[in-house]
């Protein structure tokens, strides 16, 4: 079966294609991204300005006419953080279906974060224990832990990379005032968080990472991909807080020249790098497991859990999951 997943995120929207059998890996078959930046379209109320949801509506549309042109058995399209937490998501989700004819599914971010858990699992396996997971998105960061394939706590922070640029950094280069005030914000809401939720949990076997900006910095200081296996290296607490100092000194305009930087990231990686510390900082994190798997690779991962009569819906059930727990 060939499935299309629509993903509407922050920074892109991202059409992937892959060919979904029971029983075996997804396999990629055509794989597009639209820029977006929706961060950069709200207005002082919360809400998406009109260029960008004629941007929005125009990636759907496109992405869709892919669809048409590749011929799919089906297709899911998801949207996250930005139209969630947009104060009028409800008006945009509305105009995109009248224009375009997708309907999105909104998820949740606990429903990010037990789906994107999923994928990691399934990528590293049952040996990797209990598993702390980090998802750095545009909007939002997840962080979840758990030993089963879906996490036993989960939490959605509004402290994703494109978020916390707008808020927090919005001259470029950063002042070194302006970064110690993301950090400090930060800082506040992991400790919060990790004492609330996480402290009655056992110490994780392996933290994880995962998202396109925490990929971006593992490429950036830990090298290229395993050329055999396609892996990244780990990402070290050490090596970030020594490359912090020198993207701190770039306007993004040149961060998007280094390696693994790419040009919709180049403005926020600054912000990704500095919350992402903060995190490991105080989760006690020395190194970072990069997993290639997140949320979209979830989602076709209980499209399969469907076909192979397990009856996993694959996007509301993880909210139906956390209803029930």
């Amino acid at each position: 079966m060939r499935l299309g997943v629509i993903d509407v995120g922050s920074n892109t929207v991202h059409l992937l294609v892959v060919d979904a059998h029971p029983g075996a890996s997804p396999v990629p078959y055509h794989s597009q991204r639209t820029v977006l930046r929706l961060m950069r379209y709200l207005d002082a109320d919360g809400a998406i300005v009109e260029e960008g949801v004629r941007r929005i509506v125009g990636a759907i549309r496109e992405s869709a006419e892919m669809v048409r042109e590749i011929g799919v058995d089906d297709m899911i399209a998801t949207a996250t953080s930005a139209i969630r937490e947009a104060a009028n998501g409800e008006e945009v989700l509305a105009r995109i279906t009248r224009e375009t004819g997708v309907t999105l599914r909104v998820l949740s971010g606990e429903d990010e974060a037990r789906i994107t858990m999923l994928a990691v699992r399934r990528w590293l396996g049952w040996s990797a224990g209990e598993i702390l997971l980090f998802d750095i998105g545009g909007g939002s960061f997840e962080i979840a832990q758990g030993a089963d394939e879906y996490p036993d706590v989960q939490v959605s922070l509004p402290l994703g990379a494109g978020r916390s640029t707008i808020n927090f950094l919005p001259e470029d280069p950063p002042s070194r005032e302006a970064v110690s005030r993301l950090r400090a914000h930060a800082r506040a809401e992991f400790t919060r968080v990790r004492e609330e939720l996480f402290l009655e949990r056992p110490r994780p076997k392996r933290v994880v990472g995962t998202s396109k900006t925490i990929r971006s910095l593992a490429r950036l200081i830990g090298g290229p991909a395993d050329p055999v296996t396609g892996d990244l290296a780990p990402l070290h607490y050490v090596g970030l807080r020594e490359w912090e100092p020198t993207l701190r000194d770039m306007p993004g305009s040149v961060r998007e020249y280094l390696p693994g930087i790419t040009p919709e990231r180049g403005y926020q990686i600054m912000a990704g790098a500095v919350v992402l510390r903060t995190a490991m900082k105080v989760f006690e994190v020395d190194t970072l497991t990069i997993s290639p798997w997140a949320l979209r690779e979830g989602i076709v991962l209980r499209y399969i859990d469907a076909l192979d009569g397990r009856g996993a819906d694959p996007v509301s059930e993880a909210e139906t999951a956390r209803a029930a727990g």
